[in-house]
């Protein structure tokens, strides 16, 4: 650049400026001392200016950015699912939770399950009594703990204001497990009973389909246990609304968890009572999405629904059209123990296979 701007003007003299005619068409802003511009000043008006127009478009590129990550991963409104942080656990509710669990197990033991002792064989036989086939007794079981489980459900929130939180938990388990185990004692002695549909059994990895199946069942069915001492009622229970892990996938696991259970045992069995106790089963569940969504909607209202756009019943639907934005590390939200616990005790059930089987055997039901 030259020492001096010089500009062609072709227009008559300024007012403001000095009567001194240049001696040529070309004049030269230094000889007016108002219009002198030195090299030095300029090149460091323009370097100023570039750098300020360098610093402008990389924070415009920096804030462009933030708010395609803040587009990417919104905020939670929901709880961050599976969360499970050892120094904030306390020993001696391990030890009440424990305790308590035993506790369950010695009652429904000596309560429902003893044939000696307990209710369980005169309820099954008093279902059974009212049809001879295996499917509708089948159907009758799943329909008595459907409308337990689901009724008590639906009215958790005027029981706990009566009664309170733990109380009413304590309510719920005591009379839904025992109907759970009587329906699941009757399915594992009465599977091969029905007519027989199909015969796969023997095909081609059709063993390691179903193993693969059955393993991401449990792997779905169970996040509602993230709390364990909620369950056994050590913690105060809460009606949580989960946005993180696996809730991203599908927001409801347990049914998509079901169904592909219950898809999984209909392809290995084969008979007509696993694609009875499988119809009955699916159908609880999806009147369970609709039920669960309509608690979560009345106790979390616009929470909820922040929750529910952008998740979705059928499984990787709300990521594939856009509305769930997976964080980059997602991966982290399954490498929390209560995920770990369910995998080994999703391992130890299938082992377990064999001891379930006798023990249905022994009860007679």
């Amino acid at each position: 650049m030259s020492s001096s701007l010089i500009l062609s003007i072709s227009c008559k003299t300024p007012k403001f400026l000095p009567k001194t005619k240049p001696k040529s068409k070309f004049f030269h802003l230094n000889s007016y001392p108002i219009l002198a511009v030195s090299t030095s000043s300029f090149n460091s008006l323009v370097t100023r200016t570039s750098i300020k127009d360098r610093d402008a478009s990389s924070s415009s590129s920096s804030s462009s950015k933030q708010d395609l990550d803040d587009e990417e991963e919104p905020v939670l409104v929901g709880e961050d699912s599976a969360v499970f942080n050892l120094a904030d656990q306390n020993i001696s509710s391990w030890i009440v939770f424990t305790l308590i669990l035993g506790f369950v197990l010695f009652i429904l033991q000596v309560a429902w399950i003893d044939n000696s002792t307990g209710l369980g064989k005169p309820f099954i036989n008093t279902i059974s009594a009212l049809s001879d086939t295996h499917e509708v007794v089948m159907l009758m079981l799943i329909l008595i703990f459907a409308t337990v489980h689901s009724g008590m459900a639906s009215l958790r929130e005027e029981g706990e204001k009566l009664i309170g939180e733990r109380t009413y938990r304590v309510l719920f388990a005591g009379i839904s497990l025992p109907l759970a185990v009587s329906t699941v004692v009757y399915f594992i002695n009465h599977r091969y009973d029905g007519l027989q549909l199909w015969q796969l059994q023997d095909a081609p990895a059709v063993h390691q389909l179903v193993w693969i199946s059955n393993f991401i069942s449990f792997f779905l069915l169970y996040p509602s246990t993230f709390n364990l001492l909620e369950v056994a009622a050590v913690d105060k229970p809460k009606l949580h609304l989960w946005e993180t892990g696996v809730i991203r996938i599908t927001r409801h696991p347990q049914m998509v968890g079901q169904v592909i259970w219950c898809l999984a045992h209909t392809v290995w069995i084969g008979n007509s009572v696993a694609l009875a106790a499988s119809l009955g089963l699916i159908g609880h569940h999806l009147f369970g999405v609709w039920n669960g969504d309509r608690r979560l909607a009345k106790r979390y209202g616009e929470a909820f629904e922040d929750v529910k756009r952008r998740t979705s019943v059928i499984p990787f639907a709300a990521i594939l059209d856009g509305r769930q934005k997976l964080p980059r590390d997602y991966y982290k939200e399954f490498i929390r123990l209560p995920y770990l616990t369910i995998t080994a005790l999703t391992l130890g059930a299938y082992f377990a296979h064999p001891f379930m089987q006798a023990t249905s055997f022994h009860l007679h039901w």
